[in-house]
């Protein structure tokens, strides 16, 4: 059985799209060969990485790659996560089909270093349930 293949996209491939592509692996890495790319490099957030700790994930081995990077792939789904690679990127040439489901930048939260991981956590469990909403035994995309 060929797994579908899916490739989650935000702008600097550092917290939405790393975190999803984690969950997904995860979750449902029987089914699915996942990746994921920004519109442009950056590295894996510090904080995503420790929040996915929290739930047993780890991403710590993840880059921040770039949409060129993987152009040459073939892509039953792209979703882009974040209104910036939704405009940059509203058809990723190399999917069947591109979707959008926006999340909020964890990144841009103002506070404390406790206040900004909480929002890290509410984003990682909101992409989390759509996800199991989306991908899981009963969701079809």
């Amino acid at each position: 059985m060929t797994k579908t293949r899916i490739l989650f996209i935000c702008t600097a491939n550092a917290a939405r799209s790393q975190m999803a592509e984690g969950l997904l692996r995860a979750r449902y890495g029987d089914r699915y060969d996942v990746y994921s790319a920004g519109t442009r490099k950056s590295k894996v957030s510090t904080r995503a990485i420790t929040v996915m700790q929290e739930i047993g994930i780890d991403i710590s081995h993840h880059r921040s790659k770039t949409i060129d990077e993987v152009s040459g792939i073939p892509f039953d789904l792209a979703v882009t996560l974040c209104d910036n690679a939704h405009a940059v990127c509203p058809v990723v040439h190399n999917a069947k089909k591109t979707i959008h489901r926006g999340f909020a930048d964890p990144h841009l939260t103002p506070g404390t270093d406790d206040e900004i991981l909480d929002v890290y956590r509410r984003i990682r469990d909101e992409i989390a349930t759509w996800i199991d909403t989306t991908f899981g035994t009963a969701g079809s995309y």
